[in-house]
């Protein structure tokens, strides 16, 4: 009780903190750094639930962000859908896209697992250039009234919001399922799920839940993403820098925890916005490959694990 009680209290503050800061600073790209940051959190945080509770390595990230993006584009092309209701929209489908997939994929294990999902969003991709109504390959546009609303002085501070409150429930989700006994069970199909089945614990049940919210989540990273720049293509949905940052991010910060894919957001996010200001966007997936190495090497357990290794010998 008292654990969550200092959860609550703490992610309470972080978010009235950090959603008072469209009050306070001035300039906007400040805003479209973090509003990219955050949609990591929620990217490696829903890769964590499938990838890092269960062992299953998801390859097909980028599908689901893009699932959750163009789903808001068939909505405000139909519709002229509000921005809640897109939300709601992209996250359903990526949802049943995510539970369709497990049912299809689960039954492989490791590496066959992987292309599988890399195979989803080769497909989905192909889709998506052979359908005029989404773009094809030229891209679309969602051009929406960017007038602010809650006072707030610009329409990125509204978006900002958005994805501040997203990230908060993707870690409210997350955090539920590890202390859960699906958690549990989880964390013992990841240990061995042949023993893990033969105590009883339901792992093709178990194992599809997961995948359903996290292919969810990862849609609902994706589903504003479209509002945000007004522009969208195939390129830059189903981009490849998107599935290497929504792992290599849960590796760094811990993939044991809920914690870990936050601290990996944060920390690997926040360095590639500094290194596409002062050095390349062109540097990212290199700054990316060169972290990977480097806690492979120093951190297998990520920064997390530093931090058990701390603590346990603090405790001596």
């Amino acid at each position: 009780m008292k654990s969550n009680f200092r959860f609550c209290i703490g992610l309470l503050t972080a978010m009235i903190a950090l959603g008072s800061l469209p009050y306070v600073l001035q300039g906007d790209y400040f805003f479209f750094a973090a509003f990219s940051v955050l949609q990591f959190v929620v990217m490696a945080t829903a890769w964590n639930i499938l990838g890092g509770n269960t062992g299953y390595v998801n390859f097909g990230a980028a599908a689901f962000f893009a699932i959750g993006a163009y789903s808001t584009v068939a909505a405000f092309k139909l519709f002229k859908a509000s921005i809640l209701v897109c939300i709601i929209f992209g996250t359903a489908n990526a949802a049943l896209i995510g539970l369709a997939m497990g049912y299809l994929t689960l039954r492989l294990k490791g590496v066959f697992f992987s292309i599988a999902t890399l195979a989803l969003s080769v497909v989905l991709m192909t889709i998506v250039l052979n359908t005029d109504f989404l773009g094809g390959a030229r891209g679309v546009y969602v051009i929406v009234d960017r007038t602010p609303l809650f006072g707030l002085p610009r329409y990125i501070h509204l978006l900002y919001w958005i994805m501040l409150l997203i990230s908060g429930f993707a870690i409210i989700v997350a955090r539920t399922i590890q202390h859960s006994g699906m958690g549990q069970g989880l964390s013992a199909i990841r240990d061995d799920e042949g023993a893990a089945e033969c105590l009883g614990v339901p792992t093709l049940k178990l194992k599809l839940i997961a995948t359903t919210i996290s292919g969810g989540l990862m849609g609902l990273a994706g589903t504003v993403f479209p509002f945000l720049i007004t522009y969208i293509d195939p390129t830059s949905t189903f981009n490849l820098s998107i599935s290497v940052n929504s792992i290599a991010m849960p590796l760094i910060g811990g993939m044991s925890t809920w914690m870990g894919p936050v601290i990996g957001a944060l920390l690997l996010g926040s360095i590639q916005q500094i290194a596409t200001v002062t050095i390349s966007s062109a540097g990212n997936l290199l700054i990316v490959g060169f972290l990977l190495v480097l806690f492979v090497i120093l951190a297998p357990n990520g920064i997390m694990g530093w931090f058990d290794v701390w603590r346990k010998r603090r405790k001596r």
